[in-house]
């Protein structure tokens, strides 16, 4: 009976929109993460920035240590 509910419940909740990103009162909005999904130039170069400080950090240390 409770999945009844929830999916009821989901079908009245938004679409992820990348370009509004403020909190929703309710429920979250459905939220898709595929490679298809629309990203914000922001988003893409926030994930490569975080990409390379993850790579710098695993390899600053294996270079600092050798």
């Amino acid at each position: 009976m409770a999945d009844d509910h929830d999916d009821h419940h989901e079908e009245s909740r938004p679409d992820y929109d990348p370009e509004n990103v403020d909190l929703p009162e309710r429920a979250p909005p459905l939220r898709s993460t595929a490679p298809q999904s629309d990203f914000t130039m922001s988003q893409v170069f926030t994930g490569a920035g975080v990409a390379l400080l993850g790579l710098v950090i695993t390899f600053g240390i294996a270079f600092a240590v050798v």
